[in-house]
């Protein structure tokens, strides 16, 4: 019956087709390596071919959407299956980040190689191969072209163990090592995260900004990398706040930690959390406990109204309650409030004031919560010195060439008319001026080729 279907097929790439087919329904606990676009599109195009019609117009379809689901991920398809084998999220992946590899159940351990004995027939399955099929199937003169690059994405030195195996079934022990060093999932795949609406979203460009692009601050640098690397050591770090005045530079500070410590072991993560979805913060630190990845989460511009829910939350992170805090996560928070809970004139209790008996208690537990950071950094304002300074550096590093003299002149204009004196101001500052430069050289140049002509 099967024959039938495909007479333009040969007999054994029928079987070969029919066999992976059944190898990929086999999977027991890697079934959503096949689940993405690609993989979807891969087995598409296994049933397209297996079943060509008359003039194999499905077949090419499908070959094409495959051909397209690759480009548009800039991966092989052997690339491709290695990255989903490395980020899977399965029963397996994430028990193998918790527990040694003698303690994971045998039962278990035997799935896996069961798994990847077969993933490993998949991976043999290359585009060009692919390819050929389609030639067969739809009478082409040349086969379609093949999708091929180097291999980018993922590192090589993070793959060779499955690429450069003979039997994939025997990498279990190994891959269960990387799982237990890199993760799974978005913290393996990003570097920069959100939490949106009830789940983390992975951030795919992330801020560039980089800590040599930061002055003025040093003091307040030095202690945020001590405790930073205290986090990334596996030591006791302490939650952060950091306050002082707008455009100062505490938020890019804080961004530029992730770009710092990038390749010391690929272990930190920065996990954007607004303060609207602060009330999912004990929620959100209980699903990082046990991950290998270390993670800041970042809270921007923070204060609180009073009875503030999100207040609330944030301080059963701060404190504690019952339940042991992980050690891979830390709250970075800025705010341009020392106190961080609104306080009026109102709130403070009169000998009149009837309302409470500890009015005044009350009224030091809302000045007092900024206290419950163990490390608080303050940003003054810029002087005009200070100010300089960043803008001669941000100048030197884009490369500005006019005079000293001419360069101070024109921030302090800057900084009068627009948003005073800050690194906020010296970034906005130097980069106008390095457009208007380029700009204006690119004015010149044409206006003299003009009078040349």
């Amino acid at each position: 019956m099967d024959n039938q279907a495909m007479p333009a097929a040969s007999s054994s790439s029928y079987t070969q087709i029919q066999f992976l087919q059944r190898q990929a329904a086999s999977l027991l606990l890697y079934q959503s390596v096949l689940h993405s676009e690609v993989g979807v599109a891969f087995l598409d195009l296994l049933q397209a071919i297996r079943y060509a019609d008359a003039d194999a117009r499905g077949c090419l379809q499908a070959y094409g959407n495959y051909f397209h689901a690759l480009a548009a991920r800039n991966q092989n398809w052997e690339e491709y299956l290695i990255t989903q084998i490395l980020k899977n999220e399965n029963p397996f992946s994430r028990l193998a980040q918790q527990r040694e590899f003698q303690d994971l159940p045998p039962a278990l351990i035997a799935a896996v190689q069961h798994d990847l004995q077969l993933l490993q027939s998949v991976y043999e399955c290359s585009s060009a191969c692919l390819s050929e099929w389609v030639q067969n199937v739809a009478h082409l003169p040349v086969s379609p072209v093949v999708w091929y690059q180097e291999q980018n994405g993922v590192g090589t030195e993070k793959t060779l163990f499955l690429q450069h195996l003979e039997h994939w079934a025997d990498a279990v022990e190994e891959l269960a090592a990387y799982y237990q060093q890199f993760g799974t999932g978005l913290f393996a795949e990003y570097r920069a995260l959100r939490w949106q609406a009830g789940e983390f979203i992975g951030i795919r460009y992330a801020d560039p900004v980089k800590l040599n692009a930061l002055v003025g601050y040093e003091s307040q640098r030095d202690a945020l990398l001590k405790n930073t690397e205290f986090l990334l050591s596996g030591e006791t770090a302490l939650h952060v706040l950091l306050y002082g005045s707008r455009g100062s530079g505490k938020s890019s500070l804080v961004k530029a930690l992730l770009n710092e410590y990038a390749d010391v072991g690929d272990n930190l993560r920065l996990l954007e959390v607004t303060k609207s979805d602060l009330k999912d913060l004990p929620k959100i630190v209980e699903q990082l406990r046990g991950i290998p990845q270390k993670f800041i989460i970042f809270v921007d511009d923070l204060s609180f109204e009073e009875d503030d829910d999100a207040f609330k939350a944030l301080k059963v992170v701060l404190e504690g309650n019952l339940t042991a805090r992980p050690q891979n996560v830390v709250v970075y928070a800025t705010s341009n409030r020392r106190h961080l809970i609104r306080e009026f004139f109102a709130d403070r209790p009169t000998p009149k004031n009837n309302e409470e008996v500890h009015a005044w208690d009350t009224m030091q537990e809302k000045l007092s919560f900024s206290d419950r950071f163990g490390l608080t950094l303050t940003f003054d304002a810029a002087d005009q010195k200070t100010y300089l300074k960043i803008v001669k550096h941000l100048a030197a590093q884009a490369k500005i060439n006019i005079s000293e003299e001419d360069l101070e002149y024109q921030a302090l204009q800057w900084a009068t008319r627009h948003n005073g004196r800050s690194g906020r101001t010296a970034r906005q500052f130097v980069d106008f001026l390095k457009a208007d430069l380029a700009l204006s050289k690119v004015n010149k140049n044409t206006s003299n080729a003009e009078l040349s002509n």
